[in-house]
């Protein structure tokens, strides 16, 4: 999985927000915003490929939390991200 050409992770007013930049992304009327774990993720992972596994490996890295919640939640992450179309296989 890959995060998208033309997806920027901006911080506006302390939160983060995910904008479509270029023509390549003209069909994305929206922002996405993400919280301080999923912009840290982003961060990570962006112009790289990366997995599910990936992804709560960073968390674990990271934060505290059981092995089984940062799976989910990195599951969960990647899911939202490819529905939303910032991400793709």
């Amino acid at each position: 999985m890959r995060i998208k050409e033309g997806f920027i992770l901006r911080q506006i007013c302390g939160e983060y927000i995910v904008v479509g930049e270029g023509l390549a992304q003209v069909n994305f009327n929206k922002m996405m915003s993400l919280n301080e774990s999923a912009a840290y993720l982003w961060k990570e992972v962006q112009g790289k490929e990366f997995s599910v596994e990936d992804l709560a490996r960073l968390l674990l890295d990271r934060y505290e939390v059981a092995e089984d919640v940062a799976r989910a939640d990195a599951a969960k992450l990647a899911a939202t991200w490819k529905e939303q179309g910032v991400a793709e296989d």
